[in-house]
């Protein structure tokens, strides 16, 4: 996939400029069958600027738990108020909020969590690590995964040296949990959508509301409630950010009961109102999404349903 346009300054954080002209090339990577269901995709992504000393700025919408290695530059992001400036490893939880960002010339490996994933890989509850962007390599629950950057932050490396790497780490570090089972079961019923009250869901997933409300919190990071609130809006955000020139109220979900109640809830996820982020350019996030839907079938992680065979 590849894009080059005109962009104008986005006010990104400690004032970057989005340049003239660039060019975003993303390939997206299929795990291996061993791994079904724990990642969204292994992706790779390179950013040239006509001007290799500006930067882009943009905005990730809420997403679940993601390994992100730069090589070149390295990003300044925040997810409320969580920082990051200068890592080359930076992890990031499950999130409720925007990740602003700004990024020059780089090439980038990311790695991202479904909740089984999380599951088997990380240590830490979902929960702790919610809205948090960090330097992977000092946080406890990401750092285990910082002797990666060895190999994915190395301009001499070649992209497939660069892959045989993840699908060995991640080889060596997964470890099934008892449940996997409970897991599945519940993003399967939240990805599609047929749920609007959680006692619904709990019984779709043939739980009690206490284990629904463990099981989230433990592997998806956040309330039952919260994550099909979530998932309605991302659905909407997605619509939107597809089609372009189409209206607010053409991409709203079905689950909304009217424009004001999905207008709260943007600004709750977003922090802006919607009128105010349609404004803004989104250099990467809108190109990345459409090529993502294209090649991939899905636009954004939170999106992507469980492998039926995990």
């Amino acid at each position: 996939m590849h894009c080059m346009g005109d962009n104008p300054d986005n006010s990104a954080p400690d004032g970057a400029d989005a340049p003239a002209e660039y060019r975003l090339t993303a390939r997206f990577q299929e795990a291996p069958a061993i791994f079904d269901g724990c990642f969204t995709t292994f992706y790779h992504l390179s950013l040239d600027l006509a001007d290799e000393g500006a930067r882009l700025s943009d905005h990730l919408q809420p997403e679940w738990g993601n390994l992100r290695f730069f090589c070149g530059s390295t990003p300044e992001a925040e997810i409320g108020g969580s920082r990051v400036s200068g890592a080359r490893f930076v992890g990031t939880g499950p999130s409720s909020l925007p990740c602003r960002f700004n990024l020059g010339p780089v090439r980038m490996w990311g790695i991202g969590f479904l909740p089984l994933g999380w599951a088997r890989f990380m240590d830490a509850e979902a929960s702790s690590c919610a809205n948090l962007v960090c330097d992977g390599a000092s946080h406890p629950a990401f750092r285990s995964f910082a002797y990666l950057s060895e190999t994915l932050c190395d301009p001499e490396a070649t992209a497939e040296e660069q892959h045989s790497a993840i699908i060995a780490a991640m080889a060596q570090a997964m470890q099934p949990t008892r449940d996997d089972a409970r897991i599945t079961r519940v993003h399967a019923a939240l990805v599609s959508g047929d749920h609007s009250a959680v006692h619904d869901l709990a019984d779709a997933c043939a739980m009690s509301i206490r284990t629904l409300e463990r099981i989230c919190m433990r592997y998806f990071g956040f309330s039952p409630k919260l994550l099909m609130r979530r998932q309605r809006f991302m659905r909407s955000l997605t619509t939107f950010m597809l089609q372009r020139g189409r209206r607010w109220t053409d991409a709203m979900d079905d689950h909304y009961h009217d424009q004001a109640q999905f207008t709260r809830e943007f600004r709750e996820f977003m922090t802006m109102n919607p009128s105010e982020y349609a404004a803004l350019d989104h250099p990467i996030l809108t190109s990345f999404m459409e090529a993502r839907a294209r090649v991939w079938g899905s636009a954004a992680q939170t999106l992507d349903p469980p492998a039926e065979t995990a």
